[in-house]
């Protein structure tokens, strides 16, 4: 699962790179922009996935996962078609806040989001059934797809229709990819039905991550002018690949810390994806400190040099997150967590703070690290709690 998400992580690399040298800082703000409101739908894609994961992991018999499995994708078309009924439907006047050009580029988008969410219950079955393996495979076609089209579309001359047409393209490409491990079992047996509460919780938490990783590139895309919001968007991209790496361990931790039993080892579910997280996050933060120059330069090119200070902000930034992402999903596997309510209030006050202080882009994300770092603390707070009571419990005995 690693490998699989670092090869993935290193083609969507490799698509925003090509995308901004081919298009430069102004037009790859735009083709950001509009893939950004694909990220914010996938809150919902990360939800179905999540929650269909955690089920058919509790589900011991086949007949069972396959009824959490068939039910989820029905629920997962119809929000679907709403998302994407409503992108179409308003695609004007977000064109507009956004400063979008007039060519419908956000229609496109749409029909790629029409399968989104239902992408996210046949990967969540894949990853409940702990085939790592075919997960991988699935999110490595989608990458590879989206870094192909958008060679292929942008450099005859598509501009940024070509990229964001790719996106749609990966979209599609990655649904229609065969699953072998999507089973059809129309048995009868007695199975743990996927529940309402866990799927609220699993929406407030992923509204809540989507909102304060992609959020800001949308409001600079307002509040700044297209040259600045491109190089923001291309300094911004270093954050989303160090937590994609992160995302990746989290996400083979979580089938596995659902299923574990009260008598398991419960800490070391926990802290060896926390240790990894944590060094991974610090040796990016090291390198990017170190060579911040050669980096946006050697990756964006001579049109993007003169912000190249803020990688190290973003870095931290990041890897601040993550780790408290680590903590909240931890959580969130075991029981009904509070914590995801947490990061959507937190996520709520970092847009608000950004739509009142945008003076410059070194500000917008130095109160993304303030904000972010209180959201750690709070959340680290129920779980010193839940670890510092068995121990109390020993020395009693």
């Amino acid at each position: 699962m690693l490998f699989g998400s670092v090869a993935v992580s290193g083609l969507n690399f490799a698509y925003n790179v090509a995308t901004a040298r081919m298009l430069g800082p102004a037009e790859f703000s735009h083709a950001t922009a509009a893939t950004t409101l694909l990220m914010l739908c996938s809150a919902l894609t990360l939800s179905f996935q999540l929650v269909c994961a955690k089920f058919v992991a509790r589900n011991e018999e086949q007949a069972g996962k396959a009824r959490v499995y068939r039910s989820l994708l029905k629920r997962a078309w119809v929000v679907s078609a709403i998302l994407a009924g409503g992108l179409a439907l308003f695609e004007r006047p977000m064109s507009e806040y956004l400063r979008l050009p007039a060519n419908h580029m956000l229609i496109v988008l749409a029909a790629g989001m029409a399968f989104y969410v239902p992408l996210g219950v046949r990967r969540g079955n894949l990853q409940g059934l702990c085939h790592f393996h075919s997960l991988s495979w699935n999110m490595v076609a989608e990458a590879a797809t989206k870094l192909l089209f958008t060679v292929l579309l942008v450099g005859v001359g598509y501009g940024v229709m070509g990229a964001v047409g790719a996106t749609t393209a990966s979209v599609l490409a990655a649904f229609m990819l065969p699953a072998k491990a999507v089973k059809s079992d129309s048995g009868t047996c007695d199975y743990v039905p996927a529940s309402f509460r866990e799927g609220i919780q699993a929406i407030v938490f992923f509204v809540g991550q989507v909102v304060i990783n992609n959020i800001d590139i949308l409001l600079v895309k307002h509040y700044f002018s297209a040259e600045a919001a491109g190089m923001y968007a291309a300094v911004a991209l270093v954050g989303r690949v160090i937590y994609f790496a992160a995302w990746s361990v989290i996400s083979a931790m979580f089938p596995i810390s659902a299923a574990a039993r009260e008598e398991d080892n419960k800490l070391q579910v926990l802290l060896v994806p926390l240790g990894i997280v944590t060094l991974m996050c610090l040796g990016a933060t090291f390198i990017l400190w170190m060579f911040p120059d050669p980096i946006m330069g050697m990756i964006f090119g001579s049109r993007f040099q003169g912000e190249e200070w803020l990688l190290t902000l973003f870095a931290i930034n990041t890897g601040i997150y993550a780790i408290s992402v680590v903590l909240m999903s931890y959580e969130m596997s075991r029981k009904i967590a509070n914590t995801g309510w947490l990061q959507l209030v937190f996520s709520g006050g970092i847009m608000l703070m950004i739509a009142f202080l945008h003076s410059s882009l070194e500000q917008v994300v130095v109160l993304q690290i303030g904000m972010k770092l209180a959201l750690l603390l709070f959340v680290s707070i129920p779980f010193l709690r839940n670890f510092r009571a068995p121990a109390r419990l020993q020395e009693a005995a």
